[in-house]
């Protein structure tokens, strides 16, 4: 098959589907091509674009794509239309909000014209962030329900998702399945911590609904009254980097909390002893899945897909937006460190059952032949 895959930004988990996706289907002798963003630049996004690019045969094309509408919009997808139109594919596969807008509306114009592709939408949250009483959650909700009518296939990575495009979005026509993400072997390699390792770590992009704020309140509250604080790494790049930076001097925690920028999770997995995903919403997150492949001790909240990665471990989820909450999960990872990398242990195991690439990309491939 020829197959697109289109996206926004580069980065982050939506990102690395992608790349995973998008090379295990060329390895298997399809022609595949990436259209993204051109503005979203950083060298760990150019590094792995480099990477892919010989495997692609299809290419990859930067555009242009602001996150929120905006008039540019009308020429971006002028420019996805006419670029997926000189490539013949049979799939053109939409990623994020955005991505999936743009393959969408380049699927109908390009059908509109005798084309035969078929277009497939996975919406990795995106608008399933926003609140649907809010004015932007009714406004996007209302954009997906008419980008549905253009759909060919959807496929969520948790059953999560599912339910709630299904609440907010309605059952329309296309065909639906659930496909987890999945893992390559090289993520099951055990990190060890380097020796001046911090005590927690923080990966993703720094926004606010990932809940870093309620992270650096947490540490701020285990070392008020220590003489020796205990110490984080936080680990990403994002709009809301300066906020919490600011935060961290607000806060008193500038002798004990850095920021090094973006890095690959397996490079950043030995800077921090316990890895804390205090997300205030997710949709199926793989720095879960990457920590749990690596056996690294895991803090993290009961929100989106993240109960279905753990699910038959006995890795214990906390609330969202709790900062006691997740102080004392903190603290008790401090406190029981044995006991928290015997529990990765075991939920490493149970990952690796259920989680890899192999099996994603099979199953999306089956979805595409169905259609």
């Amino acid at each position: 098959m020829r197959i697109v895959h289109c996206l926004r930004a580069p980065v982050g988990g939506l990102f690395r589907h992608v790349l995973d996706l998008a090379g295990a289907q060329a390895a298997l002798g399809h022609h595949v091509g990436i259209v993204a963003d051109s503005e979203a630049v950083n060298a760990l996004t150019e590094q792995r674009l480099d990477e892919i690019a010989p495997s692609l045969t299809l290419g990859i094309k930067r555009i242009g794509m602001h996150r929120l509408p905006a008039l540019s919009d009308f020429a971006a997808h002028r420019a996805v239309t006419d670029h997926v139109r000189g490539l013949g594919i049979d799939i053109l596969h939409g990623h994020g909000a955005k991505g999936g807008a743009f393959a969408r509306l380049a699927g109908r114009a390009l059908k509109a014209q005798g084309a035969q592709l078929k277009t497939f939408y996975t919406p990795h949250g995106g608008t399933l962030n926003y609140a649907p009483s809010s004015v932007e959650g009714r406004f996007f909700m209302g954009l997906e329900r008419v980008l549905d009518r253009f759909t060919d296939g959807l496929i969520f990575e948790s059953a999560f998702a599912a339910r709630v495009y299904g609440e907010r979005i309605g059952v329309g026509k296309a065909p639906r399945r659930v496909v987890p993400n999945g893992l390559q072997p090289r993520d099951f390699v055990a990190q060890v911590p380097a020796e001046n390792a911090a005590d927690f770590l923080f990966i993703g992009e720094l926004r606010a609904l990932k809940g870093v704020d309620v992270m650096l309140r947490a540490l701020a509250q285990l070392n008020a009254g220590r003489a020796v604080g205990l110490r984080a790494v936080i680990v990403g790049a994002g709009p809301d980097a300066e906020t919490f930076k600011a935060l961290a001097r607000e806060l008193g925690l500038v002798p004990v909390v850095t920021f090094p920028g973006a890095l690959p999770a397996a490079e950043a997995f030995p800077m921090g002893r316990t890895l804390v995903v205090p997300s205030r919403k997710e949709s199926f997150p793989y720095i879960v899945l990457e920590a749990a492949a690596a056996g690294m001790p895991l803090i993290a909240t009961n929100v989106g897909g993240i109960p279905e990665i753990v699910a038959g471990s006995d890795t214990v989820l906390i609330a969202a937006d709790d900062v006691a909450a997740l102080a004392a999960a903190m603290t008790q990872c401090v406190d029981k460190l044995a006991a928290a990398r015997a529990r990765a242990q075991r939920l490493k195991i149970a990952v690796a059952a259920r989680f890899t690439v192999q099996a994603m990309t099979g199953a999306i491939l089956g979805f595409y032949l169905e259609a």
